[in-house]
């Protein structure tokens, strides 16, 4: 089989306006959600992304379901707009050599096989980079390239449940809980999106690429923050505070006249305001809830009495209340309320397309926003191998 070139595509993010990323080519080898999630970034700001499937399978996540929409997965079209399909077998020879040649005119490969896996085809960093200096290859793993557990298989959960973060989330009095978002994924996704970017931009005064190693556990134990400080500067494991703040108080939920509805006080002026606008002056000068550090000290007093007050009104009537003082409140949405924000809708944070097979399809957007090159919808996501004759024509 010949090298096959790069096709090329027209993109701009407004006419006349060049997309943000508009030139650069991503080689995406990854599946399932990490390494996908990172690609839709690049894809939204302009990049072409060229994805990899497997025939006949493809990305798992095509299956993942129900629900679909037609004969797609709605897992598979949330992190895969923006990109073309070409349907390649990474076990054959030929499909080696068209990923090489590929690869050789990209700028970006991304894959999140299990370390060594990319190697072994014959697709590894060093393989790869000898060809092509300037690739900027990224990896996404459960534990990365190096230490003792990196051949282990990684997913979401375990990198949820090993980086302690499952350890803080739930109820004081009941068990750990998973976030209810993949957070281990889209934090290594979105780890490698900016990795990706920052070796681009060194690559424009080398000339040179390099290896973006990315873990799912490192990714989910950096957003720990304050959290891990915490127990570094104390040596006191951290526990379980449900919707509450382990060092802000009040900054919680409360149980209303007919729902729940939470509240962030962030500091003292706040703190202050909220009391008045509660009725509860009586607490500006208790000496247990002056400043916030006595707050945390004396939290259980302070929400006991709060927890009767806010039982008082129903959630809408509290948030009106508190937002004429100035206060950061909020009833939990649920996901449908969530889509019929007015203030998600303002902001175009729901994108509507047509799909060959799906139909008519609404996604997240990218929550970036750039005054010049904004991100842009120009491609549904692709059915498998849509784009497979694309790649082999040339």
């Amino acid at each position: 089989m010949n090298d096959v070139s790069w096709p090329t595509i027209a993109l701009q993010s407004e006419p006349g306006q060049p997309a943000a990323l508009a030139g650069l080519r991503v080689l995406d080898l990854s599946r399932a959600l990490s390494g996908p999630f990172a690609t839709l970034g690049l894809a939204d700001l302009g990049a072409d992304v060229v994805k990899i499937e497997a025939p006949e399978v493809g990305d798992e996540t095509r299956h993942w379901g129900p629900p679909f929409q037609g004969d797609q997965a709605a897992y598979f079209l949330s992190v895969n707009r923006n990109k073309r399909s070409a349907a390649l077998d990474l076990k054959d020879p030929d499909g080696i050599r068209v990923v090489r040649s590929l690869a050789a005119q990209a700028d970006v490969f991304v894959e999140n096989f299990r370390p060594g896996v990319a190697a072994r085809l014959g697709l590894g960093y060093e393989e790869l980079s000898r060809t092509n200096p300037g690739l900027v290859y990224a990896s996404i793993s459960g534990f990365g390239q190096t230490g003792p557990d990196s051949e282990l298989p990684g997913y979401d959960a375990i990198a949820q449940a090993r980086s302690g973060i499952m350890s803080v989330t739930g109820e004081p009095d009941g068990p750990p809980l998973r976030v209810g978002v993949p957070s281990a994924d889209l934090a290594a996704g979105m780890w490698a999106m900016v990795g990706i970017l920052a070796a681009l931009v060194e690559r424009q005064s080398s000339g040179r690429g390099q290896w973006v190693d990315i873990a799912l556990l490192d990714a989910q134990a950096s957003l720990l923050t304050y959290i891990a400080s915490s127990y570094f500067a104390t040596g006191v494991t951290p526990r379980r505070q449900g919707a509450a703040h382990s060092t802000i108080v009040p900054y919680q939920d409360f149980a209303t006249k007919d729902s729940r509805i939470i509240v962030a006080v962030g500091n003292d002026r706040l703190f202050h305001a909220f009391a008045r606008a509660t009725g509860l002056d009586c607490l500006i000068g208790d000496p247990r809830f002056t400043s916030n550090a006595d707050r945390v000290v004396n939290r259980d007093a302070l929400v006991e009495i709060l927890s009767d007050r806010m039982a008082t009104k129903t959630s809408s009537e509290w948030v009106k209340l508190l937002a004429e003082h100035g206060i950061p409140a909020a009833t939990i949405s649920t996901i449908a309320e969530m889509a019929d924000d007015p203030q998600i809708q303002a902001r175009g944070m729901i994108l509507e397309t047509e799909h060959r097979t799906a139909g008519h399809i609404k996604m997240l957007a990218c929550p970036l926003r750039l005054s010049r090159t904004p991100p842009s919808l120009r491609l549904p996501p692709p059915t498998l191998g849509e784009h497979t004759l694309e790649m082999l024509r040339q």
